[in-house]
């Protein structure tokens, strides 16, 4: 058998899964369901140890080992042999929202389950084994343990105000057991010490391992599950005068109807489309972390390929091949299923802005305008006129190439127009100041402004033919102007307009081209070949020479290498499963009618032609039908009640674990791009404010590509984020392993055996760190000491054992730290008369029975409800008058 221990960050709480190793093909996982102290874990381990020893004493002939240390369980999954468990093995922190940590997957460890005796080979094993390795799960896969990255922020908060009256129904009605997404912001019963708790589903479409976790979804308890995204995630710090305020990227890229360029294009019969990607820009205040107390604010825009029935035929070798129409769809039926799709999710207007070519001497791209203008002229004739979606078609190539035209100037004016259309989500009324003094812009704000705040209703759509290099640059644009009103929502700036050249636009450029770089090479093989600068017309005589570089190397991978990667991402999706007597991955002539279920079944319901919407929809528009309050939404939610002191909602000691031994370096939020230490001016006396526009050659980290061979080389291979990392973690303190995380003998041997992934080099770090000392030197001041005193060690050292005190560390621990050489200093004796007294809680003493009888009369007395007088009052009032007057 295998053992999997997993354990809460604290390793405080355990859970144990048994994997059966006998079965040949089947899957047997058992849960037992109970939750271990560390103490009973390693009972349990001790037992387990002797039990399966062959002969006591005898030499390397323990019963049970460590094979692995792990952060989570990807999934299972089966070829045609036994199954595979795979396990995340190396994980780097890459964003934080409101205390919740967002990891990216660094490496990870496939181990075969079945036994050697109980093992069945076949000889195309190996191969299907090599495919599924092909996609790559340490090149941007992200999960987080607290937070729902498959949702939008608007949505989890929008969960997380439910009424408390519907909650308490809820939880009567499930008897399932769950943890929640938000625990730590969960809603205090009236009178009582209980939180609950509040869990959604996960959508499905951007989750990447569903199927792998399909086999044990209802065998396990959901904590083992663990959800992740395929796409981007960046986040840099804007500080403006001090105040930290985290502005993060992500990006979802849809499971379904997934592939490479030329080989996924348009749509699938299901209404799904190639290269769709959903990014939502996330603005708040990190002074505050709560969900409940911050600020936080999201917008939400889509990019995915034109929502047809079209291809192109590769076999040709041209750079273009020619676009060809594949079905004919007079109804609009796949147009009518995807656009439901978005009503759903995001509500009303979708605008469609349309960036394809207009004017052609051959038609070529204008094939797909011409059928889109007509499918979206068909839905419309059937939606009432305030809930049509909206067209916008502009030839962005025309206007680049004209030089009278400023490209960027005509997207800035679309933007405001769309921003103005679908608003932005932001969890706090206006504040005082923007209603003492409103600007004309914020007036005319679309979206849905309720008590607490304004939701995003609609949403943007962009695609070009490949959604890639104009998609990323209209988008940028846009998400620049949401940035202007969210950073005004916040009450950051005085007016909703942010100008380029500022510190601030700098920042959000760079993650931009990032997520472009990085969205660009999953779907087309390369980076982006048009930039932000390219449109602004002040790119460097030396990006052509790159963006040609970039044109050949997608060329290359669309013409060699999409095929396999197109395979893989069948196989480790699970839209095509290995099975005995059927034909093999590699003979597969075509993956079509893997994609587009209709072509092996006929669906028993047809969908109208006129009301092409799901039912309810329509009714709750402008507002997305996911969001609203009804019995259909309720099912897809669990609530838990948690007592209020409770670990898993204590968000302090999981963000800031006082229990650990912490430095500087492997801080997450100091290694974060910083808009003070990157863009801005060194110069002593320049204007602080990150809103200040700046000459090209005075910012701290030039944003026109001056920059030498070696950087250049290190930003190709860290496309995955804006932000100079900080050090990988190993897997050794896991929240999915297969022994207890505080056997630090085993940890040593542990980290040996990991896979060694080299993230940055030692001339980065060292850049860094000069950069880091130079900026605290430039912007307060003063200087960090090198080395701190002795006594400052001691302090903090006390502080840290307080802590592992407080999480009743086991006695081994406790004698283990004993034996250190600041006993003296850590050992305290307790001089409180409470006989509780900690962080978390007071015991108040014990009052005798007199206290309580005197302090009951007084209250009485303030009531008006006087006790009669006795003698010995008397004979009191008496002495008191003797004494005062006499």
């Amino acid at each position: 058998r295998y053992f999997l221990v997993g354990s809460n960050p604290a390793e405080t709480k355990y859970r144990v899964l048994k994997i059966d190793r006998t079965e040949p093909k089947d899957l047997v996982v058992i849960d037992d369901k109970h939750v271990y102290t560390q103490q009973e874990v390693r009972e349990l381990l001790g037992r387990l140890d002797l039990g399966n020893r062959t002969k006591m004493g005898q030499k390397g002939s323990s019963g049970l080992s460590r094979a692995v240390s792990a952060f989570g369980i990807v999934g299972f999954v089966r070829f045609l042999e036994g199954y595979y468990i795979v396990l995340i093995t190396k994980r780097r922190k890459m964003a934080d929202i409101g205390g919740h940590a967002i990891y990216k997957i660094e490496d990870t460890n496939m181990i075969y389950i079945p036994n050697d005796s109980a093992r069945v080979s076949h000889p195309d094993e190996a191969r299907y084994l090599r495919i599924f390795q092909n996609v790559d799960l340490s090149s941007n896969f992200y999960f987080s343990y607290s937070y729902d990255l498959s949702h939008s922020l608007q949505y989890n908060l929008t969960v997380l105000r439910m009424p408390l009256e519907t909650l308490k129904t809820e939880t009567n009605q499930t008897g399932q057991e769950s943890f929640d997404i938000f625990e730590d912001e969960g809603l205090s019963t009236q009178g009582g010490s209980g939180v609950f708790g509040i869990c959604s589903k996960p959508y499905e479409k951007y989750v990447w391992n569903a199927k792998l976790l399909e086999t044990v979804r209802t065998a396990v308890h959901r904590d083992w599950l663990l959800y992740i995204i395929h796409g981007f995630c960046g986040q840099s710090k804007l500080l403006i005068y001090g105040r930290p305020i985290y502005v993060t990227l992500i990006a979802r890229r849809s499971s379904k109807f997934a592939g490479t360029r030329f080989l996924k294009r348009g749509a699938n019969c299901e209404g799904d489309v190639a290269n769709e990607v959903e990014t939502e820009q996330i603005l708040y205040d990190a002074s505050v972390m709560s969900f409940s107390a911050g600020s936080y604010s999201s917008y939400v825009q889509v990019r995915g390929s034109v929502p047809l029935y079209w291809s192109q035929d590769i076999s040709t070798m041209m750079p273009k091949p020619p676009i060809t129409l594949d079905q004919a769809d007079p109804y609009a039926h796949v147009a009518a299923l995807h656009f439901d799709q978005m009503l759903q999710r995001f509500g009303s207007p979708i605008i469609i802005l349309n960036l394809v070519k207009e004017r052609e001497k051959r038609k070529h791209e204008r094939i797909l305008s011409e059928e889109l203008v007509a499918a979206v002229t068909y839905l419309n004739q059937f939606l009432p006129t305030e809930h049509a979606i909206i067209y916008i078609p502009w030839d962005m190539a025309k206007y680049t190439k004209s030089k009278l035209c400023n490209v960027l100037d005509r997207l800035n004016v679309i933007a405001e127009s769309v921003v103005k259309k679908t608003g932005f989500f932001v969890n706090r009324p206006d504040s005082y100041c923007s209603i003492l003094r409103p600007d004309e812009k914020w007036n005319e704000l679309g979206g849905c402004v309720v008590s607490t705040g304004r939701l995003q209703t609609g949403v943007l759509r962009t695609n070009c033919v490949d959604c890639l290099d104009r998609t990323n640059t209209a988008q940028f644009m846009v998400g620049k102007c949401a940035l202007a009103y969210q950073l005004y929502s916040l009450g950051l700036i005085d007016k909703p307009n942010l100008q380029f050249d500022t510190d601030a636009v700098r920042l959000f450029e760079e993650l931009y081209e990032d997520h472009g770089d990085t969205l660009s090479l999953q779907y087309g093989g390369s980076q982006l070949v048009h930039r932000v600068k390219t449109y602004r017309k002040i790119a460097p005589w030396t990006q052509h020479s790159k963006d040609i570089m970039q044109t050949l190397s997608r060329y290359y991978s669309n013409a060699f290498s999409d095929a396999d990667r197109q395979d893989s991402i069948n196989l480790f999706l699970g839209v095509f499963k290995p099975a005995e007597g059927r034909p093999h991955l590699w003979e597969l002539p075509t993956d079509f009618y893997l994609h587009h279920k209709n072509t092996l079944s006929l669906s028993q319901t047809r969908q109208s032609y006129t009301f092409w919407w799901t039912t309810g929809v329509l009714k709750h528009l402008p507002l997305p039908f996911d969001e609203v309050t009804c019995a259909e939404n309720r099912r897809k939610l669990t609530v838990k009640k948690f007592h209020k002191y409770e670990e898993e909602i204590d968000i302090h000691n999981e963000f800031f674990r006082p229990y650990e031994l912490s430095c500087f370096d492997e801080t997450f939020c100091l290694a974060m791009t910083n808009s003070t230490r990157d863009f801005m001016p060194k110069n002593v006396g320049i204007d602080p404010s990150p809103f200040t526009v700046r000459k090209p050659d005075e910012t701290g980290k030039s944003v026109l590509g001056n920059k030498n061979n070696r950087e250049e080389t290190v930003l190709q291979r860290k496309t995955a984020a804006s932000a100079p990392p900080p050090p990988s973690e190993e897997a050794v303190s896991s929240s999915s392993e297969d022994d207890s995380g505080t056997d630090k003998e085993d940890e040593g041997a542990v980290s040996q055996r990991s896979t060694p992934v080299k993230v940055t080099d030692t001339g980065d770090n060292t850049k860094i760190t000069e950069n880091a000392v130079q900026s605290t030197k430039d912007v307060y001041g003063v200087n960090l000491s090198d080395i701190p005193s002795e006594d400052d060690l001691a302090i903090y050292a006390r502080f840290v054992q307080l802590g592992q005190s407080q999480h009743k560390q086991d006695k081994g621990s406790q004698q283990f730290c004993s034996k250190c050489p600041l006993d003296k200093v850590i050992n305290l004796i307790p001089i409180s008369s409470f006989s509780q007294d900690n962080i978390y809680e007071v015991q108040p003493p014990r009052a005798d029975w007199k206290s309580i009888e005197i302090f009951h009369a007084h209250i009485q007395a303030g009531r008006g409800n006087m006790q009669p007088l006795g003698r010995d009052d008397f004979l009191m009032y008496r002495e008191y008058i003797r004494n005062r007057y006499m």
